[in-house]
């Protein structure tokens, strides 16, 4: 008979420790479930029902909302104006804080200080800012036409209005961005960095050629979740211009609250959020199929 003999702290067969991982996922999965899992299918199947404005369904709608949606002006509209905050806001944000973390990679004396003003925009409050924002884009007191000898009204004319929007969501979005670039580039090997500078490279060649490729998991993860925050713009919205001025600043999110909230319209809200998610999933899957020719993992 053979005998086997099992190492202390080593698990038996059977003693139950395997499910021990599990079990510590549980709280997280459980919250999930509650918080994430459960509201996205009764969103589903609210986008497909007849609901009142008490938030219960009362019959089955099919496609019927889905229909009534896309006949509606304001919903291409919505559409066009998420799609082109989207498209403007991630490459400028990215250029930016990529330039921004970059140039100040390498420590230098003071470095704490712009580094603490550059990553400052991560802990205002995205209210804060805004009414701050709204006042230095007033076309009255505002310092922002007074600097440039400018007479515009930012947020009260049609064609500046998504310029404004897009001046403050950009701001928003330095300072994270610029500290996960920061990171990255300092993890950069410097044995890497010395080798091509002793073969002639100049710094430019060396951020496109090294630097970039080496950080590109990190180029990957910040356009994702500036993808998603750009998709959900609602907040500076809701509180600087409600959609408006002739809903030139209406966007999928905003016409999602205003559906569900100001006119008891659950389903037609559930909707809009069905079809920003799909949005948000196709742009998400893009990504990552660009990331098997792009993104390189050490």
């Amino acid at each position: 008979m053979p005998v086997f003999h099992y190492a202390k702290g080593r698990r038996k067969p059977g003693d139950g420790s395997a499910w021990k991982p599990y079990l510590f996922l549980l709280p997280m999965l459980v919250f999930a479930a509650g918080f994430v899992y459960y509201p996205f299918i009764k969103t589903v199947i609210q986008s497909v029902s007849v609901v009142n404005f008490r938030g219960e369904i009362t019959g089955f709608a099919g496609f019927d909302n889905y229909a009534y949606l896309f006949s509606r002006r304001e919903f291409g509209i919505a559409v066009s104006n998420t799609l082109r905050l989207t498209l403007i806001n991630v490459p400028i944000t990215l250029v930016i804080t990529l330039l921004l973390a970059w140039l100040s990679s390498r420590p230098h004396p003071f470095h704490s200080v712009y580094e603490t003003m550059l990553a400052l925009p991560m802990v205002v409050s995205m209210a804060a800012i805004t009414l701050v924002y709204k006042v230095l884009l007033n076309p009255s007191v505002g310092f922002l036409n007074y600097a440039l000898g400018l007479n515009i009204g930012w947020y009260e004319d049609r064609h500046t209005a998504m310029s404004g929007i897009l001046m403050l969501t950009v701001w928003m979005g330095i300072g994270f961005n610029y500290l996960l670039f920061l990171s990255a580039f300092r993890s950069v090997p410097q044995d890497m960095l010395g080798s091509a500078q002793l073969d002639g490279a100049g710094p430019l060649r060396t951020l496109l050629f090294i630097q970039l490729p080496i950080i590109s998991p990190t180029i990957l993860y910040v356009l994702c979740t500036n993808m998603i925050q750009a998709m959900m713009t609602s907040g500076p919205i809701l509180i600087l211009t409600q959609g408006g001025p002739s809903r030139s600043t209406i966007t999928l999110i905003y016409l999602m609250y205003t559906s569900g909230y100001s006119s008891s319209n659950y389903s037609l809200a559930a909707a809009v959020s069905v079809i920003t998610f799909g949005m948000t999933l196709l742009f998400t899957v893009l990504l990552f199929l660009m990331e098997r020719k792009r993104v390189h993992y050490q």
